[in-house]
């Protein structure tokens, strides 16, 4: 974890913290449920004794009551503090995951031979240039509207957009996937347990009145799709292909130096994932977890 930590750049220092808290929250617990226990034996001494001897049990169960409460308090904070801590944490890093930015990428495979435009003397246009030419992109307006780095998708742009929706579709039901056109707004338990509360946070967008979240990927309600739910596992596995509008604050940073509409703050998505059973027979649970799912 402390290795995938400094590959993300990100403090490799939580996951001290949160060693630290969990061991807390262990002994914590511990703590509490010993109190408890003897609370429970001294409650069944009380009613067979007399005289001081009840009197003495009687401040002792006081004294253990306040313990008790104390203990229970400091077993919560310390649950909460390690479930804050967790959250901060990113997803693991593959192993084979190349360390740094945009510049350090490994080449995996070439397919054919890529031209030489300057050799042929050809000026190739970005997409940007293409997609107004051919009225498919709009940028302008959707400035107008909306603000910088949005666009309007028109014409042949939008038919583009559904054709490529439709072609993913078609093969995710053609591999057993469920088509499921997902909700765009969940609640905070839903967005929580997929890992987008945490270290991710500053990137989504929260409807303040309404205590909900705008979601930044259709994986987000597919994996809460059987929240507190419990499937058996026979009924496994459970193959879903989602689709929703995506909002995230971190697409304005993505391309915003750059020339084209990679910097928008909404898209659209489709997504697939998985429900597996266990290798045990017993029951699988399904529902929100914290870190994000594969797809």
């Amino acid at each position: 974890m402390r290795a995938s930590q400094r590959a993300r750049g990100e403090d490799v220092g939580i996951v001290d913290a949160l060693l630290t808290a969990d061991e807390r929250r262990r002994s914590s617990s511990v703590r509490f449920d010993e109190l408890r226990a003897e609370q429970k034996a001294l409650g069944k001494l009380i009613p067979k004794a007399s005289g001081d001897e009840k009197a003495e049990l009687l401040k002792k169960a006081g004294e253990l009551s306040a313990a008790v409460k104390a203990a229970d308090a400091e077993q919560d904070a310390a649950a909460e503090e390690t479930q804050q801590l967790l959250l901060q944490l990113g997803n693991l890093v593959h192993p084979a995951v190349p360390v740094g930015g945009e510049d350090d990428f490994t080449v995996l495979e070439t397919i054919g031979t890529p031209r030489d435009f300057d050799a042929e003397g050809f000026a190739p246009k970005d997409h940007l240039e293409l997609g107004e030419l051919l009225g498919a992109i709009d940028t302008e307006r959707g400035a107008k509207v909306s603000g910088s780095r949005f666009y309007y998708l028109t014409g042949i742009g939008a038919l583009l957009e559904f054709a490529l929706v439709n072609a993913a579709m078609a093969q995710a039901t053609a591999a057993g996937f469920t088509p499921v056109l997902t909700p765009a707004l969940v609640k905070p338990k839903a967005m929580e347990g997929t890992g987008f509360l945490g270290q991710a946070a500053e990137d989504v967008y929260h409807l303040d009145k309404d205590d909900l979240y705008l979601v930044g990927t259709s994986e987000v309600p597919l994996a809460a799709y059987h929240m507190d739910e419990i499937l058996e596992a026979d009924q496994l596995p459970r193959r879903y292909a989602g689709f929703s509008s995506c909002f995230r604050r971190e697409a304005g940073s993505y391309g915003k130096d750059t020339r084209g509409s990679s910097g928008c703050t909404s898209s659209t998505r489709s997504r697939c994932t998985s429900t597996r059973p266990r290798r045990t027979p017993r029951p699988s649970t399904s529902g929100c977890w914290t870190g994000r799912s594969s797809g």
